[in-house]
């Protein structure tokens, strides 16, 4: 699978950070609304089958699919640039700020959400010919898990709460392990193997995707479940997020950083001599 060292993907992993803080606002826009876009029609997808099988170990087997498609075509999720981004930050790339780490965090979040809302109205529309009938069986398994993972949540409280950012720390935990996944072989083939195991653990584990999210609970909305979305907000996405960066950054990005990174004074010249120009 023309497998590449740690030192060698690590080095990818910064450089892969980089590009995406002086990347374009349009091209950071569009490749993160593609990759909502394809993560919710994955969902979708797995929803399906876990209703139509009653197994969900087929869903979430078949539930990576998705993922590998917007990776292989080079589409951005929060989830990843949350761990790729900072490294380029602590590795002090010339020109690399905080702000710009912010600046790439904040706009693949915004087209996140607008790729996974709008495969959410058309999943909405479609399991109720047009809003004209009550959500069919995919629709109303939707909406349950819309009610499960907020009101569920919050029916325990404080607990509730340390529940749900775990669940999202060990999420992105297995996904930034399914993004490194696609620096660490070069052949289309081993790519797909490496980002498929992780994804597979986070999905059948019921974890919390910030991502995923952006596509189940506004679905649940739009089809009338009882939660609002205050409750999405405040017993989902928020925790889910702040739990999506630490585990990513703290178990991948960081654990990786300081165990495999160069350090050699020639590298540190080489990267002090690069020229670097903002997008």
């Amino acid at each position: 699978m023309s497998y590449l060292a740690p030192s060698e993907f690590v080095t990818k992993m910064v450089d892969a950070g980089e590009s995406k803080i002086f990347m374009s606002t349009r091209d950071t826009v569009i490749r993160a609304y593609m990759a909502g876009a394809i993560l919710g029609l994955a969902a979708w997808f797995a929803v399906t089958i876990n209703v139509n099988t009653g197994q969900p170990l087929v869903g979430a087997l078949l539930f990576p699919v998705g993922f590998v498609m917007l990776y292989l075509l080079g589409f951005d999720l929060l989830t990843g640039v949350f761990v790729l981004s900072p490294l380029a930050l602590i590795d002090k790339r010339p020109g690399v700020t905080l702000g710009g780490v912010l600046r790439n965090w904040g706009l693949v979040f915004v087209g996140n959400f607008a790729g996974a809302f709008t495969v959410a109205f058309m999943m909405a529309f479609v399991t109720t010919f047009g809003f004209t009938q009550a959500p069919d069986k995919i629709g109303t398994a939707i909406g349950n898990i819309g009610e499960g993972r907020t009101l569920g949540y919050a029916a325990h409280g404080a607990a509730g709460m340390a529940t749900l950012f775990m669940r999202g720390m060990l999420c992105n935990w297995m996904v930034s392990t399914g993004v490194v996944g696609a620096m660490i072989s070069t052949s289309v083939s081993g790519k797909v193997i490496a980002m498929w195991m992780p994804i597979l653990v986070f999905f059948y584990m019921v974890f919390e995707h910030s991502v995923v999210n952006m596509f189940l609970f506004p679905s649940g909305l739009m089809l009338h479940a009882k939660f609002s979305i205050m409750d999405y907000l405040i017993w989902n996405e928020i925790p889910t997020v702040l739990g999506n960066l630490v585990g990513g950054l703290a178990f991948t990005g960081m654990t990786l950083y300081a165990t495999h990174v160069l350090t050699l004074p020639k590298r540190q010249a080489d990267k002090a001599a690069k020229p670097r120009v903002a997008a």
